[in-house]
């Protein structure tokens, strides 16, 4: 740790960031790595490894220190950025800060900012990372700090599978809130718990970038929005982003099928804001208790399918359609409906030139199949 912080290491790094590092090159790479840096090797290896692999993910923290476990635990930058957003002033202590890449997005928004970890290698690492910080080694179940908002990432892994327990978190949910009752709190957790079980009482937003879910984060009712209890934050890659809460309206017709069909971000079948997105966008359900949505036009930047046919599933029906069509590749989605996608494809024995899309559902007691050109976005009004 002590050489990989210093100025002696730069060069070697350096050095090192020159190797292909590839499965391919493993051992050229090793042998050479060791004829230039002894017993130092492995650890240059690995740090210019995982260097590499956060540059996607963490794009500010260039010249870092991680660890395997820590940066697979660290929030994208982008997500991260947008919550200590919602910080601006705030005097803010991460409790769980590890390596600091919370800490180093909370520092361009808070007025103050201090964190805090049991594990010492990973503090080690955050005092090199976000050197203007101040950490300090503490239990994130005793509070420290006075004053301060308290932000809060327990671990969710266990032998490389995750927790769906809070209990079985670490530290354990309902301990964390318990030692900040009477405090403003931002727990981040994963997006498959049970909130209505857990009886939070302030909000809960569940956040997707890039098309795929990747938190929950509860907010205490002093840092919640008023009237709002759900909360679905989608962000693209590019840094654009939009929201939906409950309080916005849920009316929304009971009509058949439109033209186009859209599949909801998975932030808002998560935050349970179906019918609000739908309310919004002027479309509707084809089942109440289905999360796909219709209407008679895309709504600007969502993407969504146009119907060309529609058919009782079976996979003969849905092979003679897709011919009829020329269908050649298809994206297929289900749901509520027990088909895997990855079984049917094959049996569909596609031989056309036209890529099209299959949404497979259920509407009342039935089977569904439509058939629909290729994914599409929205234009913008």
């Amino acid at each position: 740790m002590a050489y990989l912080s210093g100025a002696t290491s730069d060069a070697a790094l350096t050095e090192i960031d020159s190797f292909a590092l590839t499965p391919a090159s493993h051992i050229v790479d090793i042998t050479r790595a060791r004829g230039l840096f002894g017993d130092r090797a492995a650890a240059l290896i690995e740090t210019v490894r995982l260097r590499r692999k956060a540059s996607a993910k963490l794009p500010s923290a260039r010249g870092w220190l991680f660890t395997d476990d820590s940066l697979q635990q660290s929030t994208p930058e982008l997500v991260a950025r947008r919550r200590a957003r919602r910080l601006v002033g705030r005097r803010v202590h991460d409790v769980t800060c590890s390596i600091g890449s919370e800490l180093d997005s909370l520092r361009t928004c808070a007025e103050t900012v201090v964190g805090s970890d049991l594990d010492r290698v990973r503090l080690a690492m955050a005092q090199v990372n976000v050197p203007d910080v101040p950490v300090l080694r503490a239990d994130a179940l005793v509070p420290v700090t006075r004053g301060t908002v308290i932000v809060a990432d327990p671990g969710r892994r266990a032998g490389g599978r995750r927790r769906h327990d809070p209990a079985a978190l670490e530290p354990p949910l309902p301990d964390l809130v318990a030692a900040y009752r009477d405090r403003d709190i931002v727990v981040k957790c994963a997006p498959g718990l049970d909130f209505d079980r857990l009886g939070w009482d302030g909000e809960v937003e569940i956040v997707s970038l890039a098309g795929g879910v990747r938190e929950a984060c509860l907010w205490s009712p002093g840092l919640a929005e008023e009237g709002v209890r759900r909360r679905a934050s989608v962000l693209a890659d590019d840094g654009t982003a939009w929201e939906i809460t409950d309080a916005a309206p849920d009316d929304i017709p009971e009509r058949a099928p439109g033209r186009f069909l859209v599949d909801p971000d998975g932030a808002v079948v998560r935050a349970g804001l179906v019918r609000h997105f739908a309310a919004k966008h002027r479309l509707w359900q084809l089942d109440p208790r289905i999360a796909y949505l219709t209407g008679d036009a895309l709504p600007p930047g969502i993407d969504g399918f146009e119907i060309v046919d529609r058919i009782t599933f079976s996979e003969k029906g849905l092979r003679q359609a897709l011919a009829s069509h020329e269908c050649g590749s298809a994206e297929i989605l289900v749901r509520g409906i027990d088909v895997d996608p990855a079984v049917l494809r094959p049996r569909l024995k596609l031989k056309g030139t036209r890529p099209m899309a299959v949404v497979i559902t259920r509407i009342g007691r039935g089977a569904v199949a439509f058939v629909c050109t290729a994914r599409a976005r929205g234009s913008a009004q």
